[in-house]
């Protein structure tokens, strides 16, 4: 004779709680490793030389790092 099973017998295990804390804190782990990943690679991350190499063109050019020279430009002088 065949034997019956119910749902919850056949299952592999069961459901609830504790697979649900095993999954929150596994996210959580991740989470806060990935967080310490970024904070270190901040730390030892090299300095950002396109800004300084673009910095040192504008003070070439306009004679100011900010980009603001000390004549008017073209567009808003008066004719």
């Amino acid at each position: 004779m065949v034997e019956r099973h119910t749902a919850q017998e056949s299952r592999q295990g069961r459901r609830g709680r504790p697979v649900l804390v095993v999954l929150l804190v596994s996210v959580g782990l991740m989470i806060a490793a990935l967080a310490g990943l970024m904070i270190w690679q901040g730390e030892t991350a090299p300095p950002d030389y396109a800004s300084q190499s673009q910095a040192a063109a504008r003070t070439a050019v306009t004679g100011s790092g900010s980009g603001a020279g000390a004549a008017p430009s073209g567009s808003r002088s008066a004719p």
